[in-house]
């Protein structure tokens, strides 16, 4: 690599890690890395900031080893976000064109500096625009509009924002290891630019990433954005159900469900069992595969559930030709793939780097620095950004899927989480 080279910083910022990369592309299109790191996250709760100080320690350690790795310091990064407070606003505007009739690329700009300055509710900051759809005189224009003849041009955004509380927060653990954010992008959308390839998107497919604190979703379809969702709800919850149902401790708990644990109880050997071990005068207990199994099954109904309700919300499900890709920690259990077919209906994979390196590293490979890698990869990207579509309208009539059969208590719960999602909004403005 060119010792001269601009180097691009990214940070990604989750529950229980934070990841950093830095690199850029070369002239053949392939990315290049200078350097990893990762640390363990602290001050962190469900992907938002709670304790400054802890989170800023954190970050010292993180940018440190970063530095060390590429020889120079880093002065600022953007950010991958991956709290639940996110809104999804829906932004349109029009204007005549402004070249004799042709479409210019600042009649896109204009079009795109309303939708920044468009008004918000009070208390959030505007996080990303991205571009729905355009029509000129009427006729929806599939890709780039400049050049296109015509009088009118309407377009319509998608327009992601986050409460300013979360913006101040992340400013302030940043600052005090003087790094400038330069900007902050949600995190599911650069873990789909790691994990799946422009056919999937194209045929229809939505990433699911089941993280610790959260899980988050996209949808895409024709090669478009279709819906988003973050789910308060992760590994986290799991480990918890575990520590609870077989009274253990917390670090025991964890344990056991990366060691031994899987979703589907069926599956488990009932006659296997783990001894943990006693504390304090306590005696050591013993516990079954199949019994761990069924704990964590049943959170994971629940969580898997959810992702259905907001696959049926997105109106895409008649559409996915490519399906369900899991990514995240707790997408390493076993058997998952298998639960998480069996309640959606959908064909289902695990999540695999499907960006072009210079040079094969096999660190690269795991799960941990998707996120980040699909963000350096945004930020090193010279063509023109996704372009986001309404979800297409059914041809008829019928009955939501049926995954299985749900029990009243996970009913009661899908509609607890519903409260907690944050709905879309609309913003139309002529």
């Amino acid at each position: 690599m060119d010792p001269k080279e601009k180097l691009s910083v990214v940070v990604d910022i989750g529950t229980s890690k934070m990841v950093a990369v830095a690199g850029t592309k070369n002239e053949s299109g392939k990315l290049e890395i200078a350097g990893i790191a990762k640390t363990g996250a602290r001050g962190i709760k469900r992907g938002v900031v709670y304790n400054i100080e802890e989170a800023a320690a954190s970050v010292q350690e993180l940018i440190q080893q970063l530095e060390n790795r590429i020889g120079e310091n880093v002065e600022s990064v953007k950010v991958a976000y991956a709290g639940q407070h996110m809104k999804t606003l829906h932004f349109q505007r029009s204007r005549f064109t402004s070249d004799e009739g042709i479409v210019s690329k600042s009649d896109i700009e204009y079009l795109v500096e309303q939708a920044k300055t468009c008004e918000l509710e009070e208390g959030y900051r505007l996080m990303e625009v991205i571009p729905v759809a355009f029509f000129v005189d009427n006729e929806i224009i599939e890709r780039n509009p400049v050049g296109i003849t015509g009088r009118k041009i309407e377009a319509h955004f998608k327009l992601l924002a986050i409460p300013n509380s979360y913006w101040n927060n992340l400013n302030r653990v940043f600052d005090k290891v003087g790094v400038k954010v330069d900007g902050i992008t949600f995190s599911i959308l650069a873990t789909s630019e790691a994990v799946v390839t422009r056919d999937e998107k194209e045929m229809g497919v939505i990433v699911v990433d089941i993280g610790c604190g959260t899980t988050k979703m996209a949808v895409y379809y024709e090669n478009r954005l279709i819906h988003t969702a973050v789910i308060p709800f992760g590994g986290e919850v799991v480990t918890n159900d575990i520590k609870e149902g077989c009274s253990i401790l917390l670090k025991y708990a964890e344990q056991l469900k990366v060691k031994f644990g899987q979703a589907l109880g069926d599956f488990a050997d009932d006659q296997k069992v783990v001894t943990i071990p006693g504390h304090n005068g306590w005696e050591p207990k013993e516990i079954s595969f199949k019994s761990l199994a069924f704990i964590i099954q049943a959170r994971m109904e629940e969580i898997v559930d959810s992702v259905n309700f907001q696959i049926q919300k997105a109106g895409i499900d008649e559409n996915l030709g490519a399906g369900i890709v899991l990514t995240g920690g707790t997408s390493n259990l076993e058997n998952i793939v298998t639960l998480v077919k069996f309640r959606t209906g959908f064909d289902v994979r695990k999540g695999n780097i499907v960006l072009n390196f210079s040079e094969r590293n096999k660190d690269l490979l795991q799960s941990d620095y998707f996120t980040a890698l699909g963000l350096l990869n945004q930020c090193e990207r010279k063509t023109a950004p996704q372009v986001v579509a309404q979800p297409p309208k059914p041809k008829k009539e019928k009955p939501p899927r049926e995954p299985g059969k749900f029990s009243q208590r996970l009913n009661n719960f899908v509609q607890g989480v519903l409260n907690l999602v944050d709905d879309e909004e609309d913003i139309a403005m002529k």
